[in-house]
């Protein structure tokens, strides 16, 4: 008997599987990721997605364990999406000879030094500041309040603005973080936002799954220190004496 290879029922199969989760991402997903692969470094979205400044899951029970608050680049580079923020301790068990950064914070936000990012990617166009006498860029677009009273016709006639999140810049530059940079230099900006987006929901799910496999781990109780019980009180041998001269 002759097989249909063009059967209509493929496609319906295909389908089903995806919306079970069997079948992967979609094609056009798979597309656009090739696509950003090709026009950035592939450690860059794994890295604007990341969640820095948590406790590391991993040496949570290590006292030298502190805030997760370095990258690896060879290492997201080959893992893609789901790499995330390392310790101290993760770097030295198994990231001594790669490529790592430090990120750094500034107001509750994330940013990385120009001297250290600079030598991986190009970002030229990105605002840079000042903090703590180190020149730095931020890594994504931050959240701004619009002033009561202020229209955007104002606000873009009174200073440069980023051509993605409208956020006022110093000097003239395109761009306030790496983020907006890479929404604004690709053919379709929605398509990159949501290209980073999902990058940040696939992070977000396996610091959940990690977190809730680490809950299932009964913790160990503490250690009371013992209290050495006082002994039944004895008079002094010759407290009753009366000396008479």
């Amino acid at each position: 008997m002759a097989i249909d290879h063009d059967s209509p029922f493929k496609e319906l199969r295909l389908k089903n599987r995806r919306i079970m989760g069997g079948g992967g991402p979609e094609p056009e997903e798979e597309a656009a990721s090739a696509a950003y692969a090709d026009q950035w470094p592939r450690w860059l979205q794994p890295l604007l997605s990341a969640r820095f400044f948590a406790h590391c899951k991993t040496h949570s029970d290590s006292h030298r364990s502190g805030e997760c608050n370095m990258f690896c680049l060879d290492c997201s580079a080959a893992a893609g999406t789901g790499t995330g923020a390392l310790c101290s301790l993760c770097l030295s068990h198994g990231h001594r000879d790669h490529h790592t950064i430090q990120i750094r914070r500034s107001s509750y936000h994330d940013v990385i030094r120009v001297s250290d990012i600079q030598r991986f990617m190009d970002i030229a166009g990105v605002q840079t500041y000042v903090i703590n006498s180190a020149r730095v860029v931020f890594l994504n677009e931050r959240p701004q309040q619009q002033k009561p009273g202020c229209s955007g016709k104002a606000a873009s006639a009174s200073a440069n603005l980023c051509e993605v999140c409208a956020r006022s810049l110093l000097d003239n530059f395109r761009f306030c973080s790496l983020g907006c940079k890479v929404v604004g230099c690709s053919p379709d900006a929605a398509k990159a936002r949501n290209w980073l987006l999902r990058a940040a929901a696939a992070s977000d799910a396996n610091t959940t799954s990690s977190s809730a496999k680490q809950s299932f781990t009964p913790p160990t109780p503490p250690t009371l220190p013992t209290k050495r019980r006082k002994g039944i009180p004895h008079r002094a041998p010759f407290g009753s004496l009366i000396v008479e001269y």
